[in-house]
């Protein structure tokens, strides 16, 4: 990973505590926006279940089981690395991967973003979809077929992008596949908002929120 990529990733390391042990290696980053700044597409009300609960319980769960182990001294990507396909550390990957996938999945979005990527991206976007609104046809497609629970993402596989689709907890860290964004599409990501209407909560995403300058910064190389 290049040190942009890796900055890009929500800190996956406690620091150092002033005044009181953490509880353990890994810490719940908090949300680079407000509760509020994604509605109407995503209400206060789920980012508070979402990020509170669920990725807390990752994140919490997940200290509980490194604690006392050699993944205790390890960064969260190497965790999911050195655990994926292991079954005897299947809970560790579990929690680990969905840990570093909610992190990645708060940066995938912002508040009024742009509607065009930026140059860069776009000439990545076109080579390998003929267009944007190709592309964003691709993830929908993924988004609304994917049975279950899982996480959709757009991935850098060599020069050209591709769009994935993993079950459960998933990472294409494991594919040796870049991620440059993703979207959750577990039911606790949308079902307080739109029920059981996937489709709806992906395309408020795809219309307003995919922040493409995150995507754009987690490219390897830039397209010549």
């Amino acid at each position: 990973m290049n040190s942009q990529f890796q900055s890009a990733i929500v800190p996956s390391r406690a620091p150092p505590a002033a005044t009181a042990a953490p509880a353990g290696p890994f810490l719940l980053a908090p949300l680079p926006y407000p509760e509020d700044a994604l509605e109407p597409v995503i209400s206060a009300r789920t980012l508070q279940l979402h990020h509170g609960k669920h990725h807390r319980g990752y994140v919490d769960t997940l200290n509980k089981l490194v604690a006392d182990t050699p993944f205790a001294a390890m960064s969260l990507e190497q965790v999911v690395l050195a655990t994926a396909g292991q079954p005897k550390h299947a809970d560790v990957f579990h929690n680990a991967a969905q840990a570093w996938n909610h992190g990645f999945y708060w940066q995938s979005m912002k508040p009024k973003a742009d509607a065009a990527p930026p140059q860069k991206l776009e000439s990545w976007i076109i080579a390998s979809f003929g267009s944007v609104k190709a592309l964003k046809e691709e993830l929908a497609a993924a988004a609304t077929s994917e049975f279950g629970s899982g996480w959709i993402w757009l991935v850098q596989d060599g020069d050209r992008l591709r769009v994935l689709k993993t079950d459960n907890a998933g990472n294409p860290l494991t594919m040796a596949l870049r991620p440059l964004l993703t979207i959750d599409v577990w039911e606790h990501a949308y079902y307080l908002d739109v029920q059981n209407r996937r489709a709806e909560y992906v395309s408020g995403i795809l219309g307003s929120l995919l922040d493409w300058n995150f995507a754009s910064g987690n490219l390897q190389h830039p397209r010549i």
